[in-house]
């Protein structure tokens, strides 16, 4: 076509080398960025589906380091109760050395100083024992909400106790111990523990036997028996008795004695020892009481004891008492000829609260709440103190241990989410990867293409510029 104005194949090489250069521009983007999507033009979609992957890997890797403060934390609680439970383990230690009959008021006394400084640290460790600025273990802590994902509501949960030493130790509750010559009255009551658990009492009831059944029901309640017959005997000064003694044994033993003068330590010892010579049979042993003046009679494992009278004409008065010490319920004046039988008591021990619903007998005194025995009431100074210590510290121990399991389980859930969390966010990078980055293969391809249709398109513009000089040799005529 000869025109002049409007040179077609001019324009057409223009766009061609504006359409080339564009792509050149942008293959030079994304390989000196090294993305595929530099603005929301290169790929609309991509890009939303992209940024939201973002978000995802960002909040993956924040959640990651979450989860590895919450090690961090528990790490640092679990290391202060490992230092509690050896502290408590060297206590228990002094307990049981203190509870040696061969210590003096004076040994005992020494050995309470240092279970009091050692009790001092144990909750001095738990007042300070910190992380970042957090009380861990004086129950100002409470639940801690860990976020370890990247999106609402993906947390884990941390919960840490008090640990000072007046808030913790033994709870305890204690049957009745019937009177001297009765049983228990048919029934149940309920034990209320990790859950309620109805328990049955039968009138043929020992008070080990009780104590099975309780201790039957501790993987539902957490909460464990021990029996123990504890029965005072009195006798008449002067007087010869000739007793026959029923208790682990099923065949009666004969205990023959003749009782001093005077109701004296002297006076008793021939009954003392004729109790324990038979201690063997009968699992019944023998010792004076506090004031000197009787003995109390024991079976460790809670059995009854029956003591039937073949005296001459001496009688002897027996009184069933509880846990403390004292009488429970009136005492039985068994004369020549007469038996009787004390049943004993039953004491329920857990390192959790727990309660005594009211009872269908009269195994359980009335309905209460198990009375706690804390750490920092421990006291060695007696052979009695140095004996429930020993409950105090199992159930302390018990409870301490607990914690560091779940600490330790804690940790180990912590640790396999971090795990999780690693690879989620190695898959999810992959995945915006394929979207976002450049293939360096096929953009450098792409750039060579554009090179050279640049380098094309601009000697092609030149051709096209020149051609409408065509028509100048038609004017020449």
């Amino acid at each position: 076509m000869s025109v002049i104005n409007t040179n077609v194949a001019s324009l057409n090489a223009q766009r061609n080398l504006s359409t080339s250069a564009s792509a050149l521009s942008t293959s030079l983007q994304r390989l000196s960025s090294g993305l595929r999507i530099n603005s929301a033009k290169d790929d609309a979609a991509g890009l939303a589906i992209s940024e939201r992957f973002t978000s995802q890997i960002r909040g993956l890797d924040q959640a990651k380091r979450n989860a590895n403060d919450g090690v961090s934390m528990l790490q640092t609680a679990e290391g202060s109760l490992q230092s509690t439970g050896n502290i408590l383990q060297r206590v228990r230690e002094l307990a049981v050395q203190s509870s040696n009959a061969t210590n003096s008021a004076g040994d005992r006394k020494a050995i309470q100083a240092e279970v009091g400084q050692l009790l001092s640290e144990a909750d001095r460790i738990a007042q300070t024992s910190e992380f970042n600025g957090l009380k861990l273990l004086d129950g100002s802590f409470g639940t801690a909400t860990f976020q370890v994902g990247a999106n609402a509501g993906q947390t884990i949960q941390a919960t840490t106790a008090n640990f000072r030493t007046n808030n913790y130790g033994n709870n305890e509750a204690t049957t009745t111990a019937p009177a001297a010559g009765t049983a228990y009255t048919a029934g149940s009551f309920a034990l209320q523990g990790l859950a309620t658990t109805n328990i049955a009492v039968s009138a043929t009831d020992t008070a080990q036997s009780l104590a099975s059944t309780i201790n039957g029901a501790t993987a539902t309640t957490g909460v464990t028996a021990q029996a123990k017959n504890d029965e005072s005997a009195t006798f008449t000064a002067g007087g010869v008795y000739s007793l026959a003694v029923t208790s682990d044994n099923s065949t009666a033993a004969n205990v023959t004695f003749t009782v001093g003068a005077a109701l004296n330590a002297s006076g008793l010892a021939s009954a003392v020892s004729a109790f324990n010579d038979v201690s063997s049979k009968t699992g019944v042993t023998a010792k004076l009481n506090d004031t000197n003046n009787g003995l109390v009679l024991t079976n460790a494992a809670g059995n009854n004891i029956t003591v039937a009278n073949n005296s001459a004409s001496a009688a002897v008065s027996l009184t069933a008492l509880d846990a403390n010490g004292a009488a429970s319920g009136a005492a039985a004046n068994v004369a020549t000829g007469a038996t009787s039988t004390s049943v004993g008591y039953v004491s329920m021990n857990s390192d959790k609260g727990f309660s005594v619903g009211t009872s269908g007998s009269n195994a359980i005194a009335a309905s209460t709440a198990a009375t706690l025995n804390t750490v920092s009431g421990i006291d060695v100074s007696t052979a009695k103190g140095s004996s429930q210590a020993l409950k105090v510290l199992d159930s302390a121990l018990a409870n301490v241990n607990s914690q560091r399991a779940s600490f330790g389980a804690l940790q180990s859930r912590f640790e396999t989410a971090v795990s999780n969390l690693q690879s989620t966010s190695e898959n999810l990078s992959a995945s915006r990867s394929r979207i976002q980055d450049t293939d360096f293969a096929s953009e450098t391809a792409k750039l060579t293409r554009g090179q050279i249709l640049q380098q094309a398109g601009t000697a092609m513009l030149a051709q096209a510029n020149s051609l409408p000089n065509g028509v100048l040799s038609l004017l020449r005529g």
